[in-house]
């Protein structure tokens, strides 16, 4: 017959369930405490072996805390295997999450891809004049989902990643030169070697206009009223602008000098142009 009160039970209930859950306590304390340790000399590892492949400041950091949180989640679905709970409901949960957060998000996943693309291919760098469609600047930041590029005229675009890995990136900064795109009319009437010489002497004087490779010049195409000349000048990227407004100026200026004429659209009569 069982003389044992309800106390009694109960105490020897809880220490059957301390001496059954003790060790498993304990080893997943340790397994916590042991597990964490390695995990922080794994991620010195990593860290080292990603600057040796000369990843980038901004993706470095990224990259480490991804596998450190990877890491410590894998200790801790250990801990708590070891603990004895089931797994298979919390995991389920956990899928379906994922799942309805990547279709709410494939926009930014698609720019959180393109940015890691972009960080390690290095199409361009920070400070590299690039254009990417009709869009032209000075990369200022790279992120994980976007570009922001500075234009001359002091504005700041910020391009998601997946359209720059799915467009054309001209980038002007990786042999340190541009070539500006400069067009110049002439009459039919007049002598294109005549005007070929009168652009190459006012381009040798110019500040910032590169000596090598030569400038080019010659016929583009001909249009009802006039002859469209382009003109080809090297510049450093950071003297872009400023170049070209210089060369406009003094082609204009050295046309009214040598009394060369203009055909206007509205008509074929000829006029002259003021300095």
């Amino acid at each position: 017959m069982d003389t044992k009160t309800g106390f009694e039970k109960y105490f020897d209930i809880a220490i059957d369930k301390i001496v059954f859950f003790a060790p498993r306590i304990i080893g997943a304390a340790l397994i916590i405490w042991i597990g964490f340790k390695v995990i922080k000399k794994i991620i010195k590892l990593v860290d080292k072996a990603l600057k040796r492949m000369s990843i980038s400041d901004t993706m470095r950091p990224f990259l480490v805390s991804i596998i450190s949180v990877v890491l410590k989640v894998a200790i801790l679905f250990i801990v708590v295997s070891i603990l004895g709970a089931d797994l298979s409901g919390f995991v389920a949960i956990l899928a379906a999450v994922s799942f309805a957060v990547g279709m709410s998000l494939q926009g930014s996943l698609g720019n959180f891809a393109s940015g890691i693309l972009i960080m390690f291919l290095k199409p361009y760098q920070l400070e590299d004049w690039i254009q990417i469609g009709d869009s032209f600047g000075k990369v200022k930041e790279i992120g994980i989902f976007n570009t922001v590029v500075e234009t001359p005229g002091n504005k700041t675009l910020i391009i998601p990643n997946s359209k720059i890995t799915d467009d054309v990136v001209a980038n002007y900064s990786k042999k340190e030169m541009i070539r500006l795109e400069i067009e110049v009319t002439m009459p039919y009437n007049e002598d294109f070697s005549k005007i070929k010489k009168i652009i190459e002497d006012t381009l040798k004087p110019i500040d910032n206009i590169l000596l090598e490779p030569k400038p080019e010049i010659g016929i583009e195409s001909f249009e009802s009223h006039n002859i469209v000349i382009a003109v080809r000048p090297y510049v450093h990227p950071d003297n872009f602008w400023e170049v070209t407004f210089e060369t406009h100026q003094e082609i204009k200026k050295a046309f009214s000098e040598h009394k060369v004429q203009v055909a206007y659209s509205e008509g074929v009569e000829l006029g002259t142009i003021g300095a």
